[in-house]
Formats: C-alpha cells, structure tokens, sequence
C-alpha cells in the first residue's frame, strides 16, 4: 500500500433500522424510494470516510430490487468503496432483509454508486487508491473497471442524444 492509497475496509459502512407501518406501501413492504435513500446515505459516508472529503453522488448504476422487506423486518445494509478513478469512487451497497424472530436473512437490493470527491472550492480533487484485502473485495474491484467503461459509454451516448 503506498501513502496515497487504503484498504477497502476503511471505507465499509453498515447500518440497520427497523421497518414500520410509514415507512411501507399497500402491500405492507418498504417503499422502493426510501430504500434508494438508505442506500445512497450509506454509500455517501462510505466514500466520505474514504477519502475524508465532501462528496456528491454523480449516478447509481445496476440498482436491483431482489425481495420485498415487509413491516417489522430489519433492513440492514453494508458499503464498502470498490474502485477508484482520480477524482470519482464506486461504491457497493448490499441491503438485506431480516426476520428478527427467526433470524433469517434474505438479499434483497444490491447497487453501484458513484461519488465525487471535492475540495475547499466545490470542484472535483483527488483520492487515494483503494486496495482490496477479501475475496469479495478483489472480485469487486476486477470488475469494476469494466462498469466503469460501461458507465463513460452510457454518458457519452447521452450527450450525444442531447446535442
């Protein structure tokens, strides 16, 4: 590891919260959007606390629901910086049912996001490199670059739509 690079473990974030009535739509399971809000606040102290700057969330990408979580279940949900590109971060956010009577956990939504890093100024600053230690971890980051491609291809193609 050089002075300007660390682990992905410095960076992973967990939280959990329980599901209420108000938090949950006619079927008794959490709205979609108040799970994107969980997600994106999570993912934004991952990358804070990976590069110890202030951040803006700059897209959301492969944002898959898998399994409802229904009223009186736990949500818990963990991030972890992926991959690093000068200024931006990738961040990995799993989110899990769990059944506080029987224990029984279910994957339910997974997601990229990616985050800029800015300096005193407001604009877009460099952070360290991050090196994965887990198995998970270097699967993540093996893969990342090729989202990454995917990601710049997508904004080029929607810049061009605009023009």
């Amino acid at each position: 590891m050089t002075q300007f690079s660390k682990p992905s473990s410095e960076s992973r974030t967990s939280m959990t919260d329980l599901v209420f009535p108000p938090d949950t739509n006619h079927h008794k399971t959490i709205f979609g959007g108040k799970v994107m809000a969980y997600v994106d606040k999570i993912a934004c102290i991952a990358a804070m606390r990976h590069s110890r700057k202030p951040v803006v969330t700059v897209g959301s990408d492969n944002f898959d629901f898998l399994a409802p979580i229904k009223t009186g279940e736990a949500i818990n949900l963990e991030a972890y910086v992926t991959w690093v590109h000068k200024t931006s971060m990738e961040v990995y956010v799993k989110v899990e049912s769990e059944n506080l009577l029987t224990g029984e956990r279910q994957l339910t939504a997974r997601a990229y996001l990616t985050f800029i890093a800015l300096d005193e100024e407001g604009k877009p600053t460099a952070v360290p490199q991050v090196v994965p230690q887990s198995a998970e971890e270097r699967r993540q980051y093996e893969l990342a670059e090729g989202r990454y491609a995917v990601r710049m291809e997508r904004r080029k193609k929607m810049a061009q739509e605009q023009l």
